[in-house]
């Protein structure tokens, strides 16, 4: 088996590097660029618009709804989606490989993605339709058939139905799971399966009370964890205040001159940082992956440009402020003058902290050892157990598309197997997995919203 395991990872890796590498980042610079231009910056145009009604509709208890969501229910799925192991675990693992100019790269694939993920929401908003019940039906599965008419639609949209439930509903619970289950042990000493049993648990309770269920429970969740987060985050740059300048410079200098940390030539040092920012930052803000559409889909709103906007103000606070407090702590502890990563390349820096522990090794240098691997893992496991719920949800309105109503109680309890599975299987495997699978959801999503331009154009206010 471990042999097997092993050609396996190879394989993927292979195929996983020539993505990131190229066809990944042609596709979300392509698309945030594109966007960007086509709406005039609406990123910036409207995001005060975005704050104004992030906040009117900013509310712990928004009701029960006769169908879908409120605007911030929606936003708070979405960001319990966004904000996961990709903004702990990947942040973490973006700076190992690529070194800390990673982070540069993740930001500037943030401000484009926050153009793409308002044309998403719009699209979703657009096209979504409602069955006989009352029930709303919405995502890229129903832009992609707008924009492809007959059997070329379908197939994108199986094609993408197929990715999602693999890459969301399956495989990316393995990866929320598995970090869940490795930061426990670390933390508590409490093996992993046994976290997992009760996350199967808890997750079944919750998958069984459907749209409006989940809606109350990330509603209440999301605004906390990011708090509790934050709090953590922002104790730990006040005791290393002095080194918050460095901490800057150091990602700004090493997204151009990442070969100074990484070794080796130029070419291949910018391409590692290049490629790990792309690869993470679409782990860790999904803008352009098609997964938060599902939940802006549910939005209940006047027009779709009100949840386009909201929509942006998600990938902001998911890599702007959540991820970037992470990657500073974790640059000004660890890779800071007298930190333990100082002048260290990214290679030796792997093989004596994984990316899975690098922000408990980074919170442990303020708080203490075990008290910094404690904070972190209840942090991660909110924001991992907050995605399960919120990826849950999208795998299973596209596996409700594939198979009709009778395929989601099947779904439901593969999903549950696959959650526990992840906390007792190989972390990179599992990795490597669902980057694999979010690529391809990339690829039909991204022809689509090339294809649907002027619909989304006409969405834009002229004045703003």
């Amino acid at each position: 088996m471990g042999n097997l395991e092993t050609a396996i990872y190879n394989v993927v890796c292979d195929i996983n590097n020539y993505l990131s590498s190229y066809v990944l980042i042609v596709l979300l610079v392509g698309v945030g660029l594109w966007y960007s231009i086509q709406t005039r910056f609406v990123q910036v145009r409207c995001f005060g618009e975005g704050w104004k009604r992030f906040f009117g509709g900013l509310s712990l208890r928004g009701g029960k709804q006769s169908s879908g969501m409120t605007s911030f229910q929606a936003l708070a799925t979405a960001i319990a989606a966004q904000v996961g192991t990709g903004n702990i675990v990947g942040a973490s693992g973006a700076i190992l490989t690529g070194g800390p100019g990673a982070i540069f790269w993740m930001w500037v694939i943030a401000f484009l993605g926050m153009a793409t993920i308002y044309a998403e929401a719009t699209l979703a908003q657009k096209t979504r339709t409602a069955d006989k019940d009352g029930n709303i039906h919405g995502g890229p599965v129903y832009y992609i058939t707008t924009a492809f008419k007959g059997g070329f639609g379908k197939f994108l949209a199986a094609f993408f139905a197929i990715a999602t439930v693999l890459a969301l509903g399956f495989m990316g619970s393995m990866v929320q799971s598995n970090s869940i289950g490795s930061t426990i042990e670390t933390a508590f000493g409490i093996p992993a399966w046994v976290s997992g049993l009760v996350l199967v648990a808890i997750c079944a309770v919750i998958f069984l009370g459907g749209v409006q269920r989940l809606a109350s429970v990330t509603e209440k969740l999301v605004p906390v964890m990011a708090v509790i987060f934050l709090l953590g985050g922002l104790a730990i740059l006040a005791a290393r205040i002095s080194y918050v300048p460095a901490t800057f410079a150091m990602i700004f200098k090493y997204a151009f001159q990442p070969q100074a940390i990484l070794g080796g030539a130029f070419g291949a040092g910018i391409k590692a940082a290049i490629s790990q920012g792309a690869k993470r930052g679409l782990f860790s803000n999904e803008a352009g992956m098609g997964s938060t559409p599902h939940a802006h889909a549910q939005a209940n709103v006047e027009k779709p440009h009100d949840q386009g906007v909201v929509a942006m103000i998600g990938v902001f606070i998911d890599t702007f402020v959540v991820l970037t407090l992470n990657a500073l702590v974790i640059i000004s502890t660890l890779y800071a003058a007298d930190g333990p990563l100082a002048e260290c390349g990214a290679a030796a820096a792997s093989t004596v902290i994984s990316k899975t522990n690098l922000a408990q090794t980074a919170f442990g240098t303020i708080f203490g050892a075990d008290l910094g691997a404690m904070f972190v893992a209840v942090c991660l496991f909110f924001f991992a157990f907050s995605t399960i719920l919120s990826w849950n949800l999208f795998g299973k309105i596209n596996a409700e598309y594939l198979f009709g109503k009778k395929g989601v109680k099947v779904y439901s309890v593969v999903a549950l197997v696959f959650i526990f599975l992840g906390t007792v299987t190989s972390n990179d495997l599992v990795w490597e997995l669902t980057d694999a699978f979010n690529y391809l959801m990339v690829l039909p999503n991204a022809l689509a919203l090339f294809a649907l331009t002027k619909m989304v154009k006409d969405s834009v206010p002229s004045s703003k």
